[in-house]
C-alpha cells in the first residue's frame, strides 16, 4: 500500500516496520510463521568479531510490562554470520536487511563493518553503542560523546553502506551522543536500547539475572522512547529510527510524530512471533481512524502541532 511507503537513508521501504536486533533471529527463523518479505526490513542479531556465547545462565527476568534481559551479544561471529546464516535467509528474504554490530573496541567495529560492507544484501550497518549488558564494550562507548564520535568516524571510513548508530537510553542527555554521531558522519540514528534494570529473588534475596543487570523492555519503556524520540528529532538533521515498546499500529503513529521514519518492534516478537505482521496489517486501518494517508507526511507531525 502506497500510504504505508518511507524512506531510511536513502533506501525505500514498504512500510516503516523493522523487527529490533536480538528479537528475530537473522530472518529465516520466522519464516515458519509469516511471509518475512511484508515487512519494511529487519535487523539482525548482533554480530562481533568473534564468537560469543553470551552472559551466564539465567539471562531473562520478568518485568512490570516488560522484560530485563542479559543476553549478552551471543553470536556466531561475522565469519559465520557471513557464510551460513546469509545463505539461509536468502532463500527465503528479497529485500535488504539491517546488519546490526557491536564491539569491545573501535578496531573490532571497524572489522566486522569492513567485512559487511561488500554484503550485498545488507542495506544499512546498524552500529550497537548502547548494549548495557556486556562489560567493557557496547554501552561504554554510547555514553561518551567522545567515543561514540570516534566509533562512528572509523565505521565511516571502511563501509560505503548507510551507518545509523544506535543509542542509549542510560545518559544524562542523549541529544549531546546523538550530535556527536551526526557530526562523525552517521546516516542515521535508532533509539532507544534498552533502560539498565534490576529484579531481585524474594525467597533467595539474590539478583534474578547471573549478570546482576540487565536491559529492560517492552511497553514499559515507549513514554520514555517517545520522549528521546522526539528531543533528537529537534537536535539533528538525519533520520532516526524510533524503538522502546512498541506492539501496536498506534504505537507507531505516535513515534513517527515524535520524529521517527521507521520504527523497530523488539519485545513484542518475543511475545507473539506474529507481532510484525499483525501491525502491519493493523496499520492501514489505524491511519484512516486518524486520517493519514501518507505514513511519510507525519514525520514529526508532533512537533509542527506543538508549535501552532
Amino acid at each position: 500500500m502506497a500510504g504505508m511507503k518511507t524512506n531510511l537513508c536513502g533506501i525505500a521501504l514498504d512500510n516503516p516496520i523493522i523487527p529490533a536486533s536480538g528479537t528475530f533471529g537473522y530472518g529465516y527463523e520466522y519464516a515458519r510463521f509469516y511471509d518475512i518479505n511484508q515487512l519494511g526490513s529487519f535487523s539482525c542479531k548482533g554480530i562481533t568479531s568473534q564468537p560469543r556465547y553470551g552472559n551466564p545462565l539465567p539471562r531473562i527476568a520478568e518485568g512490570n510490562d516488560g522484560m530485563i534481559n542479559a543476553v549478552g551479544l551471543q553470536n556466531p561471529g561475522v565469519d559465520a554470520v557471513i557464510n551460513e546464516e546469509i545463505p539461509k535467509l536468502k532463500q527465503v528474504y528479497h529485500k535488504l536487511f539491517m546488519a546490526n554490530i557491536a564491539g569491545f573496541s573501535i578496531e573490532e567495529y571497524k572489522e566486522v563493518a569492513e567485512k559487511l560492507n561488500d554484503v550485498k544484501e545488507i542495506g544499512w550497518l546498524e552500529v550497537n553503542i548502547s548494549c548495557p549488558n556486556v562489560h567493557g564494550g557496547g554501552m561504554a562507548f554510547g555514553t561518551d560523546p567522545d567515543a561514540a564520535y570516534a566509533v562512528t568516524k572509523a565505521i565511516k571510513s571502511v563501509s560505503d553502506k548507510p551507518v545509523i548508530m544506535k543509542l542509549s537510553p542510560n545518559v544524562t542527555d542523549i541529544t549531546v551522543i546523538a550530535k556527536a554521531c551526526e557530526s562523525a558522519g552517521a546516516d542515521g540514528l535508532a533509539l532507544i536500547n534498552t533502560l539498565m534494570a534490576m529484579r531481585i529473588d524474594l525467597r533467595t534475596r539474590k539478583p534474578v539475572l547471573a549478570n546482576l543487570t540487565g536491559g529492560l523492555s517492552g511497553p514499559a519503556v515507549f513514554p520514555v522512547a517517545v520522549r528521546m524520540v522526539y528531543q533528537v528529532y529537534e537536535a539533528v538533521h538525519i533520520p532516526i529510527i524510533g524503538l522502546g515498546g512498541i506492539s501496536t499500529a498506534e504505537d507507531v503513529i505516535e513515534m513517527m510524530l515524535a520524529g521517527a521514519s521507521a520504527v523497530e518492534v523488539g519485545s513484542a516478537n518475543l511475545k507473539d512471533p506474529m507481532a510484525c505482521a499483525k501491525i502491519i496489517h493493523d496499520l492501514p486501518a489505524a491511519m484512516k481512524r486518524y486520517s493519514i494517508e501518507n505514513l511519510d507526511t507525519i514525520i514529526g507531525g508532533g512537533h509542527i502541532c506543538q508549535k501552532m
